[in-house]
């Protein structure tokens, strides 16, 4: 009786029977998929227009919490970042990488053939790069730069990335007022009375802004670095470092991973401006010591790691020909100069050695200091000339200001002598004992072996196989007068700079010869 009975009503709840075997067997239908899921008319199934609305709503939500992650989870966003630049790099390099490796591979039926291919490749791998490090900006721009600049490189590349020089993007007043904030506790306004937003220079790393201190009253350079670069600098190193490792695992004979311990180590340094202050603080005592020098450092009155405040500098690039002839200002008078004080900073400043110290005493008059520093960026927009100032150092009529102490390198004593010795061996009347030197310490510079010293000679002297023996003649089969040393070059021409072309393109192809020449020319 109870098996059958019918739905009945205990303390105000419903309560069914155990099923009979019909609505067993109902069951096991719905469960097989035989029979909906329900059998109350009442329960319609959902149209499309509702499955829609789910899947939207659904979809929604898991944006909306992509978003939220991404905005406030740290590791996500890092991380999304990478894999969108490394994907890009990826795809630049490699895809330029293997089209190198196919050109040069491919058999041409001449010489002309081959030529106009390999042009073909280096435009095709710049531009891919070219878009890869405007896309990334930051210190991918950098390296732009730096490419741009390189003479040895083709044409091709260098032309290709030299927009970049122009293309750095400013950072906005709000984002810099808020860096400014976070780093001194003041605002821009609480600093200074005049402040003008508009820079006066724009690099890859930081901008540089004119005011007027509110506590000194004095004009100032304001050095900003771009507030987010710090958040993507351990991002674009670790990319750079795994592009390079993969293109090394890919093809083993293009070596390129020193690139990104280069950058390891030395990006790091270029961020911190108080290093920076501390590498100018170190060059100015070197110079010192000197009763007259034409070389001036800007002092820095204060710096944080992303804000500094320099002395201002008026005044124009040392390549800017119409300034110095305003000026009244001996260019050839400037060129000795810059040698000279390039000269003291890498052959004798911290020099331990008492007989080199001893050996440069008569070219250079200064003492050893104990610190040896060098600057490692003297481009033209890191050298500023102006006239002598008031109580100048200067025995000419023009002072030498050199800006961006970021990145400064150490070289030991015995790579000081080896470096001067080819330097002189490049300057010696050739002969056989010449000829062997240069190879010599050529090797023990920079490891070059026998097979590429010609390019590498090419490479650091601008000027294509100087002649090795006195015997041999002065002009080539390609028509340009070959030197014989430094000091008896003639301006270069036409032929003789399309001969370097033409060897960069033909000995060992762009990727074999990279590394060894940015180190050099850096």
């Amino acid at each position: 009786m109870l098996l059958n009975a019918a739905p009945t009503r205990i303390l105000g709840l419903r309560l069914s029977a155990i099923p009979n075997t019909q609505s067993r067997n109902l069951s096991r239908l719905r469960f097989r998929g035989r029979l909906p899921k329900s059998t109350n008319p009442s329960h319609e199934a959902p149209t499309p227009k509702r499955k829609w609305a789910r899947r939207a709503a659904v979809l929604g939500f898991l944006s909306a919490g992509t978003v939220v992650t991404y905005n406030t989870y740290d590791p996500a966003r890092h991380a999304t970042l990478a894999v969108d630049r490394i994907s890009r790099c990826v795809w630049a390099v490699g895809l330029s990488a293997w089209d190198y490796k196919r050109t040069l591979a491919k058999a041409y039926e001449n010489e002309e053939e081959g030529i106009q291919a390999y042009s073909d490749c280096h435009y095709r791998s710049a531009k891919r790069l070219l878009r890869a490090l405007q896309h990334n900006g930051g210190i991918f721009i950098k390296l732009g730069q730096h490419m741009s600049s390189v003479q040895m490189l083709p044409y091709e590349w260098t032309s290709t990335m030299r927009p970049l020089q122009d293309q750095c993007t400013p950072s906005s007043y709000d984002a810099l007022d808020a860096m400014v904030l976070h780093d001194t506790g003041k605002s821009i306004e609480e600093l200074f009375i005049e402040f003008d937003p508009n820079p006066i220079g724009v690099a890859s790393l930081a901008q540089v802004h004119v005011g007027q201190e509110r506590e000194t009253g004095k004009k100032v350079a304001i050095k900003l670095q771009h507030p987010h670069l710090e958040e993507f600098a351990e991002i674009d190193m670790a990319t750079a470092t795994w592009c390079l490792a993969w293109i090394k695992q890919l093809f083993p004979e293009f070596e390129f991973t020193w690139l990104g311990q280069e950058m390891r180590q030395n990006l790091p340094l270029e961020l911190d401006f108080r290093h920076e202050a501390g590498n100018a603080a170190r060059a100015t005592a070197d110079f010192s010591k000197h009763r007259y020098t034409t070389l001036y450092i800007p002092k820095v009155y204060r710096s944080t790691k992303r804000v500094m405040t320099m002395e201002f500098i008026e005044g124009a690039r040392v390549d800017d020909l119409e300034y110095l002839q305003h000026h009244h200002i001996d260019r050839n008078r400037v060129s000795q100069e810059l040698s000279r004080i390039f000269s003291e900073m890498v052959y004798l400043n911290g020099c331990k050695s008492w007989i080199l110290t001893i050996c440069f005493s008569a070219l250079l008059t200064a003492c050893a200091s104990p610190i040896s520093v060098f600057h490692a960026d003297p481009h033209p927009g890191n050298l500023l000339i102006r006239p002598a100032q008031p109580n100048s150092r200067s025995p000419y009529n023009f002072e030498i200001c050199l800006l961006d102490h970021g990145l400064y390198f150490d070289i030991d004593d015995e790579l000081r002598v080896n470096y001067a010795h080819l330097w002189l061996s490049l300057i010696a009347p050739p002969s056989a004992q010449t000829h062997a030197n240069r190879r010599k310490y050529a090797q023990l510079v920079g490891k070059i072996d026998p097979e590429m010293y010609t390019v590498f000679e090419s490479a650091i002297t601008g000027r294509a196989n100087l002649k090795a023996l006195e015997e041999q003649p002065d002009t080539t089969s390609l028509g340009f007068k070959r030197a014989g040393s430094l000091l008896d070059s003639s301006p270069q021409s036409e032929e003789e700079k399309d001969a370097i072309r033409r060897a960069v393109l033909q000995r060992e192809g762009l990727l074999e010869m990279w590394g060894f020449i940015t180190v050099l020319l850096e």
